[in-house]
């Protein structure tokens, strides 16, 4: 049986309909939680996440195939644009009372980690979608309001 990794969609990639096209095997698990780091919008104009101390990100949760591991590398330009760790999350399979911590696949642009940047135009659509599945997931209004809300602006056709 081919081995199957956890992975920590925490930009665009919390839009279920995107991963699924990307990745067609992935089995949404739930949410899961990044303590002491940050989600910010890079210089490239797309998210990443840094380390900070008393931040959080908040994402979905996957499993991938290898396969699917393997398209979401070429989605996201490993090596170049992102490398891969592997970090420890929170996993909240049905509420907090079920909270573990398990570990998953964090793209992470090692290079680029100054915030503060306008995010890519084609972008903002992609995001507002995985804000909406966010929400529709469970990740609280206040977490988008404070971090992602920041830097990508609400559109009328969401």
């Amino acid at each position: 049986m081919a081995s199957k990794s956890l992975y920590f969609g925490y930009g665009s990639n919390l839009w279920k309909q995107q991963m699924s096209a990307r990745c067609p095997e992935n089995k949404y698990l739930g949410i899961a939680r990044l303590v002491d780091w940050r989600w910010i919008i890079n210089e490239r104009g797309y998210a990443n996440v840094i380390p900070s101390e008393g931040d959080e990100v908040w994402a979905l949760l996957y499993e991938l195939s290898q396969s699917d591991e393997k398209n979401l590398d070429r989605y996201e330009g490993v090596p170049v644009d992102y490398v891969k760790q592997n970090l420890q999350v929170e996993y909240y399979g049905h509420g907090e009372e079920n909270k573990k911590i398990v570990e998953a696949l964090v793209y992470v642009d090692v290079e680029r980690v100054t915030g503060g940047w306008p995010p890519q135009t084609e972008y903002i659509h992609r995001m507002n979608c995985g804000i909406a599945d966010a929400l529709a997931q469970g990740i609280s209004q206040t977490y988008i309001s404070k971090y992602l809300r920041q830097s990508i602006p609400e559109t009328k056709e969401e």
